[in-house]
């Protein structure tokens, strides 16, 4: 079990790095898609299904079927770089060592103080059945319905996105119907082989 755990980290790492170094925005789509998957099937072996039938459907499906519609608008390959992004650069170093600060006051991985390990919060166990209409079971009951709200914010974050994505693009772009052209374009061309 751990050679698997071990091949899906590296393909994990491997995939995440060929999305941040690729040029052609198709493809990086693409890897992005496998990366969820990936991460759906990390998820699987950690005994969370629910979990990864999430990440799998919004991950790979839908957050794909979106960026795949914002490249109809835009193109396929990435602008070069002209100058250096300090100010990116900045934002994520600020917001990781903001990250890192706000877990300094987390209890130790494992600690068996830890509340988490403790006892279940008293609210899931108390009003499960009045706020899940009856529902007897409560990892039922947080996984059908609180977990859902968890789901259903996702997915709008991803159909906002996507939406600022095309609105932009549109606004910017009056030819985005000949970017749509030249895509199947590109993509339906045999490709001829020259003689040796």
């Amino acid at each position: 079990m751990i050679i698997i755990d071990i091949a899906i980290l590296a393909l994990l790492a491997a995939t995440a790095v060929t999305v941040a170094r690729i040029q052609n925005l198709w493809a990086a789509v693409m890897f992005t898609g496998i990366y969820s998957f990936l991460g759906a099937s990390w998820m699987l072996i950690l005994d969370a299904p629910d979990v990864a039938f999430t990440e799998a459907a919004v991950g790979a499906g839908i957050a794909t079927v979106l960026m795949l519609g914002t490249l109809a608008l835009t193109g396929l390959k990435e602008k070069p770089i002209t100058k250096f992004p300090l100010g990116s650069l900045l934002v994520v170093t600020i917001t990781g060592i903001t990250l890192v600060y706000g877990t300094l006051d987390m209890p130790r991985f494992g600690d068996p103080n830890a509340p988490i390990h403790l006892h279940p919060s008293p609210t899931f166990v108390e009003k499960s059945q009045p706020d899940m209409h009856g529902l007897p079971n409560v990892v039922t009951a947080v996984l059908a319905s609180y977990r859902g709200y968890d789901t259903l914010g996702e997915t709008a974050v991803k159909a906002r996105g996507d939406a600022e994505c095309r609105g932009k693009c549109a606004a910017s772009s009056r030819r985005a119907g000949s970017i749509c052209r030249d895509i199947v374009r590109e993509g339906s061309q045999p490709t001829t082989q020259q003689p040796n």
